[in-house]
């Protein structure tokens, strides 16, 4: 069961939520905080709205935040960085609400599907480098393009002319600098954010 905390504008608005993410037998609904919940599901009006930097200090706390807005945009994305893990059209159906909740709490990201190819076109917002917690050295940069071609620590050392102990410091300083836990996640990430061509 996905404990859920639903945070909107208006009463009708949470009334509609709730009786939506109740009919799903794998959500609960929760109030307050008489539980830590599992997900946020937010609706926000617009980026000016007041509720935002609740929801975000929630979500940085670790309860990762679903919002709802009128018109997702790539511009949400900077959203992503700070616990937010799902954007959503206010229009969207029940199911994908409900399906948004589990990849969340499941560590995944979800956005609004209309707006993908603007969201990972050359410089959008989680492309730039200021997405990055720490920026990446050139050298970090080169490995962890090593790493994507799958070369073990021992390849990219003779490639790179430097020891293994060196490519084994390098290879976890880019696991911190990208809040990752492993080298698939990292190159997963340098994928996503362009640093991995692909």
């Amino acid at each position: 069961m996905i404990r859920v905390l639903i945070k909107a504008p208006t009463p009708v608005a949470r009334a509609g939520l709730e009786s939506l993410i109740r009919s799903y037998p794998s959500l609960e609904v929760i109030a307050g905080y008489t539980n830590q919940p599992d997900v946020i599901v937010a609706q926000i009006e617009n980026q000016d709205d007041p509720q935002i930097q609740e929801v975000l200090e929630e979500a940085e706390a670790g309860a990762p935040a679903i919002v709802l807005v009128r018109s997702p945009s790539a511009e949400w994305a900077s959203m992503l960085r700070r616990g937010v893990r799902g954007v959503l059209s206010t229009d969207a159906s029940g199911d994908q609400i409900a399906a948004a909740i589990e990849a969340a709490a499941a560590g995944l990201v979800v956005f609004d599907a209309s707006e993908a190819d603007r969201l990972f076109e050359p410089g959008s917002a989680l492309e730039s480098a200021d997405f990055l917690p720490e920026a990446l050295t050139a050298r970090e940069i080169e490995i962890l393009r090593s790493l994507a071609e799958g070369l073990e620590n021992k390849e990219i050392a003779a490639r790179l002319g430097i020891s293994e102990h060196t490519v084994k410091f390098h290879v976890a300083s880019i696991l911190g600098k990208l809040g990752v836990g492993n080298r698939t996640e990292a190159v997963m990430f340098g994928i996503r954010h362009g640093i991995v061509p692909i």
